[in-house]
């Protein structure tokens, strides 16, 4: 007896804490990603997808369903079986893109109370990068430039209304100039526009455009950040450059509304004990993106703040002509 309750206890230590006493979960998890590979999205997930699966005990199997600026995954997730087995990693277009549909008084793909958060992973804000071959050095110059030549000028972004849109419509407003839009599916095909020519700029999570702005491929011209990055003393942030703009590009996790709170607890568990894994921490370090991780109840907070300042943005943009 004494050597079976040693047994049965070594094995329940062994079992990671996230696992409930219900055994969920117990088969592979889906993360959907909302865009192609490469983007914010995708890495931050594949950073973090060892040390879950770890914590978890179940694989984890990742999703890229792009589309509509990120709508298409969201709305696949949002209607998901409520299981727990399907999991968004999301955008802070998850917030932008329901206020878009009650601009165009469309029938809503998802809604954000479709949603409830189980933590966020980092919160960086975008760069203002252009392609190499461009001349403009500041954003300055290319203020400058688009005020003689207004809608020639080409930015990228993931798509209309998408993550990176919003924060350029902000600054276009914010300077009086008009630049033409081309949008595409996610991060990696915006930058493939820029550094392809076909694009002058976008407004990029830093980590993208890290080994591109080091190779001389890329070059920074402003962060919209309430102050510089770290690994980028020398890009000066959007109020240094005389707008008062500022947006952060984060990255969360979320599970449909109806997903049971036991479910949610384990998962919560999961992604807190994933956080303080050094390979985790390294492979964001590599990213250079920081971690800027929030449990499910601050990251409510921090989401609902958000989503309203963004609410008002949406509505002071406007309509935008959606095709290209």
């Amino acid at each position: 007896m004494f050597r079976l309750l040693t047994f049965v206890l070594a094995v329940l230590f062994a079992v990671p804490a996230a696992v409930h006493a219900d055994g969920y979960p117990n088969r592979p998890i889906t993360v959907i990603v909302p865009f192609p590979p490469g983007g914010v999205a995708d890495v931050s997930i594949r950073a973090l997808q060892p040390s879950l699966e770890k914590q978890l005990g179940q694989p984890l199997v990742i999703s890229n369903r792009a589309g509509a600026a990120g709508a298409v995954g969201m709305g696949v997730a949002a209607g998901s079986p409520p299981d727990g087995y399907t999991i968004l990693c999301a955008l802070v277009s998850i917030s932008t893109i329901p206020e878009v549909d009650k601009l165009f008084d469309r029938t809503p793909v998802f809604h954000r109370e479709d949603f409830q958060p189980i933590a966020r992973l980092s919160a960086d804000p975008p760069m203002l990068v252009v392609g190499a071959q461009t001349p403009y050095q500041s954003l300055k110059e290319l203020v400058a430039d688009a005020q003689q030549r207004p809608g020639q000028i080409i930015y990228a972004s993931s798509g209309i209304y998408g993550a990176s849109h919003v924060p350029m419509e902000m600054l276009l407003h914010a300077a009086h100039v008009q630049m033409r839009h081309l949008p595409t599916t996610g991060g990696a095909p915006a930058i493939t526009a820029v550094l392809g020519g076909n694009a002058e700029a976008w407004a990029s999570p830093p980590a993208l455009a890290a080994p591109l702005m080091a190779a001389g491929k890329l070059r920074g011209l402003a962060v919209w950040g309430d102050k510089r990055l770290t690994e980028f003393p020398d890009v000066p942030s959007m109020k240094e450059s005389g707008y008062e703009l500022e947006y952060y590009l984060w990255a969360g996790l979320f599970v449909a509304k109806a997903v049971s709170q036991d479910a949610v607890a384990a998962l919560r568990r999961a992604v807190a004990a994933a956080n303080k894994d050094p390979m985790y921490i390294q492979a964001m370090e590599k990213l250079q993106t920081p971690i800027a991780y929030l449990d499910a109840p601050e990251f409510q907070t921090f989401w609902d703040k958000d989503a309203k300042m963004l609410a008002e943005v949406v509505r002071e943009i406007g309509r935008i002509d959606e095709k290209p």
